[in-house]
């Protein structure tokens, strides 16, 4: 690969192909074979990453277990941890949106805000907890601390304000 920066023990290590990327600290991009124009800063942050293009990932662990998907932003400790496929999620903070795996289109910003989403997608929460407990559920839209924090599988809710529909459940509401 060409145009690439690794700083840090196994940094880009396996890198063949892939170019414009930036990869700081232990095991930042370790698996990186092509994925291109990437930036991973943190302790194992995009580890996983071998082919997936136009991520970037501030934090150790941050996307750690993504490896193909592309799009993605995380910054803080464990964001987007083990997402894998899940493409254009954006999550800012301490474990947003940790849980996702293969879940797209999704926004978390705020300490476990979609902390347990798994597959849902084009959800957005904004606040510590805000729909933390989802996990499958799409299209939801959680505005405040602990806004539809215990919707677990419903689609289409909205919740603005602390707490707001923090036991709705179902969709539509």
């Amino acid at each position: 690969g060409t145009q690439n920066v690794a700083v840090g023990a196994l940094a880009l290590d396996a890198n063949t192909t892939a170019a414009n990327n930036v990869a700081v600290g232990v095991e930042a991009m370790t698996s990186n074979t092509t994925g291109t124009q990437n930036a991973a800063v943190g302790k194992a942050a995009l580890a996983a990453n071998t082919e997936g293009n136009y991520n970037t990932a501030m934090g150790p662990y941050a996307l750690n277990d993504n490896t193909t998907a592309s799009n993605n932003t995380a910054v803080g400790w464990n964001a987007l941890a083990v997402n894998t496929t899940g493409a254009s999620n954006t999550a800012v903070g301490m474990e947003a949106a940790d849980a996702i795996t293969t879940g797209s289109n999704n926004v978390g910003v705020g300490y476990e805000a979609l902390g347990k989403a798994t597959t849902g997608a084009d959800n957005s929460a904004v606040g510590r907890a805000a729909a933390l407990d989802n996990t499958t559920g799409s299209g939801n839209v959680a505005i405040g601390n602990e806004a539809l924090e215990n919707n677990v599988t419903g689609n289409d809710n909205v919740g603005v304000g602390k707490q707001a529909g923090r036991n709705v459940g179902g969709a539509g509401n």
